[in-house]
Order: C-alpha cells, then sequence, then structure tokens
C-alpha cells in the first residue's frame, strides 16, 4: 500500500494522500451526525468511531483512514473529566495533580472502533495521540488560553518532568493497544511544543516523543508546527509532518526520513485554480521522492469546500 510504501521510503509513482482532519466538520454528513450526538459521545462510540472514520473515505480516493477520536481521550482515561464547549474547544474540570498520571479506565471504545474499522478498510489505518506536553498544557489550562500562561508558570514547577514522564508511558501504552488492535501506523499530535524554547522543545517535547516512537513496533509520524526547526533531533521516527513555515527540499536535504506535507490549508478556502496551481507546484518539488507524503500543513477547517478537497486529492492522483 502507497503510505506503508512511503513509510519505508519505497513508494513508486505519485504520493500518497492523506488529509489531517479529512474526517471533520467540513462534511456535511459529519454536521448532520453530530447534529443528533454530542462530541464525546461520538468519540466513545465505536460504531460512530467507524462511521466517521469511513466518511472521507466514501468521498475521495484517500491512502489512508486516519482515526476519528481526540488527543484528549488519554487525560480523560487518566480521571480528568472533559467536556467539548460549542465554539470553546475542551475543557477540564479537575485541575493538574503533576504526582499522579495512571489511565484508571482504558479506552477499550476507541481499540473496540479500531476493530471494526480494520474489517472495512482497504487502505492502511493511522492511530495516533497527543505528544506528552501538548496533553499536559490542555489538563494544565483547563480551557484554551492562547498566551499558555499556566503552562509556562509550569516549566519550572520541579515535578513538572514527572508529570511528563507518567503521560509518556501511559501513551505508549496507549499507542500499543491501538496497534494490537489494527492500525498499521501512528502519528504523534505536539500541536503545542511550538511554544516552548529550543532547550524546552529538547527536554519537554523530543526527548519524551523519541522515546515513544522507539518504543513502539510501526511506523510512526511526528508532527508540531516547528518540526521543521529540530530535524536531527528527530531521529527515532519514520517520518516529519510538516507545517508549511518548512521547504520541503530544503528538509530532503538534511534528511533521508520519510516527509510529509505541507501544503498550506488556507488555500483550500480560496479559488479552486490557485489551489491547483500551488498543488502542482508542491508535487513537483517533491517528484520522484519514494519517502514523501502529501498533506497539509494542518488540518481542515469547517469551512473548507468538498470541491476543493476533491480537487486536490485529484490532482495529487494525477500527479
Amino acid at each position: 500500500m502507497k503510505i506503508l510504501d512511503a513509510l519505508n521510503g519505497k513508494n513508486k509513482g505519485a504520493p500518497p494522500v492523506w488529509l489531517m482532519r479529512q474526517a471533520g466538520r467540513y462534511l456535511p454528513e459529519y454536521r448532520a451526525l453530530r447534529s443528533k450526538h454530542s462530541f464525546l459521545e461520538m468519540i466513545h462510540t465505536p460504531e460512530l468511531i467507524e462511521e466517521v472514520t469511513l466518511m472521507p473515505l466514501k468521498r475521495y480516493p484517500l491512502d489512508a483512514a486516519i482515526l476519528f477520536s481526540d488527543i484528549l481521550v488519554l487525560a480523560e482515561s487518566a480521571g480528568y473529566p472533559l467536556t467539548f464547549e460549542e465554539g470553546g474547544g475542551p475543557r477540564f474540570l479537575k485541575p493538574a495533580d503533576f504526582k499522579s498520571f495512571a489511565v484508571k479506565s482504558p479506552p477499550t471504545f476507541v481499540y473496540e472502533g479500531i476493530k471494526r474499522l480494520t474489517k472495512k478498510l482497504s487502505v492502511p489505518l493511522l492511530g495516533f495521540a497527543g505528544a506528552p506536553f501538548t496533553v499536559a498544557s490542555y489538563i494544565i489550562e483547563g480551557k484554551s488560553d492562547p498566551e499558555f500562561k499556566k503552562t509556562k508558570e509550569a516549566l519550572t514547577h520541579p515535578d513538572f518532568p514527572h508529570f511528563l514522564d507518567l503521560i509518556t508511558n501511559e501513551t505508549i501504552t496507549y499507542l500499543k493497544g491501538q496497534i494490537d488492535a489494527g492500525v498499521q501506523a501512528v502519528q504523534l499530535f505536539d500541536t503545542w511544543a511550538n511554544i516552548l524554547n529550543d532547550s524546552q522543545t529538547q527536554q519537554f517535547s523530543i526527548a519524551l516523543c523519541n522515546k515513544i516512537a522507539k518504543s513502539l513496533s510501526v511506523p510512526v509520524i511526528y508532527f508540531s508546527k516547528s518540526s521543521h526547526r529540530y530535524i536531527p533531533q528527530l531521529h527515532n521516527f519514520s517520518a516529519i509532518s510538516l507545517s508549511e513555515q518548512a521547504h520541503l527540499p530544503t528538509i530532503r536535504s538534511q534528511t533521508q526520513q520519510t516527509i510529509q506535507g505541507n501544503l498550506d490549508n488556507a488555500l483550500l478556502l480560496g479559488p479552486k485554480q490557485e489551489l491547483i496551481c500551488k498543488t502542482r507546484e508542491l508535487l513537483q518539488s517533491m517528484k520522484g521522492d519514494p519517502a514523501y507524503i502529501f498533506n497539509l500543513g494542518h488540518g481542515l477547517t469547517p469551512k473548507t469546500p468538498l470541491e476543493n478537497v476533491e480537487a486536490l486529492v485529484n490532482t495529487v492522483k494525477e500527479s
């Protein structure tokens, strides 16, 4: 399968394509389902996990499915009650306890959803988890705070490294559970690592993420908004997913790892011809690369037109 070939540096022809948040709010069928169920109900129900994961595959010839779930499932399983506010994002109802992080109720609904999907899919299924620092930052903030005031204060707390170590160990167990259930590769999302300086990134993000990747038996993809700045340190990963800030040919000159990305997702909100033109430019810059996966610099947004997603995927397939 093309994406597994690319993760092993052996793809031939057009690159494989999947899109972060490909199963999400831009799909009318997702919105219709969401009108009947809360978001928590959807990510807690194996039948709904299966249904939403399959939605984009029914529309577009994508080369992978990405599990429909959330990066905060693990924190919820560790006893941090989670709610989602309309328009306000996730909210934790319990303050962070830096001395403790242990799964109390394993997220078996995730594993059951994966098992259901493996019976239906003809393309590989990608699992995922939030990286320890990003998960910790959500717990610490309690709700969305673009300035991350509490998280930045926590960086100097003597128990903060211990807290991250505990999350790291539980993340390894969680991802091993996904692998045992049937995912063929996983992506680690360190969405908020870009708020750290270089030394903090090494200590609180990269070292822990490398430990996770080294512990797993399938290819692991790393994503953060600043991943292009730390290519040499991300040595345990099969692939590095890059934001639109990166120049892919430059990154290729720095590593033989698989690289993934990195079309600016804002282009999908504009004219279709400009989108196609920019997509072709990116494809041309990586033409013939056997270790390249086409994706976006970040996830699809709710207002993305369906016809633009179709044009994008078809352009990649025809390259």
